[in-house]
């Protein structure tokens, strides 16, 4: 069966009575340059570990595994199971029918020989940050995510000092990935078609974070603080932050210790400058 062409997917469906459910996402992707590219940028082959994140139909699942990869693939959907079974019935894929958000990765991916795993997915919106906080949490044990998100969400993820759309996630990514893009995608190549153009984003596993830092846990607190009230001054969302815990004192010193103007706002600021006000802070 076809599942890159729109009159086979809908005939899959029909055999098994189902509809996409529109509050979980599911489009289904239905054209073959897209389909390679999310293969190539994989890397998927033999002795390579992959895990896909919401399979949907099996699409992209069956092409890694006719790579020679072993593949395990997460699907919530119970009612995508019987398809899953379908389609990937003559290929060696495990299919895992489980919230992705609710297991335990390391202890997930140790029971299925450890090692390093390349993840790919297909991410509805609602869901986006959480599965790639999840993922990063567990970075020693994945080497790079390849995932097609919405055209915004690939925006955030990239996202320069300064731009409207550089915020805590773009830092939080940043400084573990290197981040490229592999190619924008058009609405119109899902059945049935989304409101939203998508990107497809690959997230390379830094070796070392972006930047040094002495307590990874301090940074990021830094970094919500100085995003939690983006209208605001550094000085003033660092001294009024519950989290930090700073008095305007204490805030304007380790400020000027860094070298930064409090006057700026915190979107304004680059990772080795939040880097910067954490380790002051550990110095203090």
């Amino acid at each position: 069966m076809n599942l890159t062409s729109a009159p086979q997917v809908k005939k899959l469906l029909a055999e098994h009575d189902l509809r996409p459910k529109k509050r979980l996402g599911q489009n289904f992707l239905i054209d073959r340059n897209v389909l390679d590219r999310i293969v190539s940028a994989s890397g998927a082959g033999q002795g390579v570990n992959v895990l896909e994140i919401g399979p949907g139909l099996g699409t992209v699942t069956q092409e890694l595994a006719d790579t020679g990869a072993k593949v395990v693939c997460v699907e919530a959907d119970r009612e995508l199971i019987p398809v899953l079974e379908d389609v990937l019935a003559d290929r060696n894929v495990e299919i895992v029918n489980q919230d992705f958000l609710k297991i335990d990765l390391p202890a997930f991916l140790k029971e299925r020989g450890g090692g390093r795993w390349v993840v790919v997915g297909n991410l509805p919106y609602y869901i986006t940050s959480p599965i790639i906080t999840t993922l990063l949490d567990s970075k020693q044990m994945v080497s790079s995510i390849i995932l097609m998100v919405q055209r915004e969400v690939a925006m955030r993820l990239q996202a320069k000092p300064a731009t409207d759309d550089y915020g805590s996630l773009s830092v939080f990514v940043q400084y573990h990935c290197e981040i490229e893009s592999v190619m924008k995608v058009s609405k119109n190549v899902f059945y049935p078609v989304p409101d939203v153009d998508s990107e497809i984003v690959k997230l390379t596993v830094r070796e070392k974070p972006a930047v040094c830092v002495r307590d990874e846990n301090l940074f990021f607190r830094v970094v919500r603080a100085a995003f939690g009230k983006r209208r605001k001054t550094l000085l003033n969302a660092l001294s009024s932050s519950a989290e930090m815990g700073w008095d305007k004192e204490t805030a304007h010193r380790i400020i000027e210790n860094a070298g930064i103007d409090g006057g700026r706002r915190g979107e304004t600021l680059s990772i080795e400058e939040f880097g910067t006000l954490a380790n002051r802070f550990q110095e203090k």
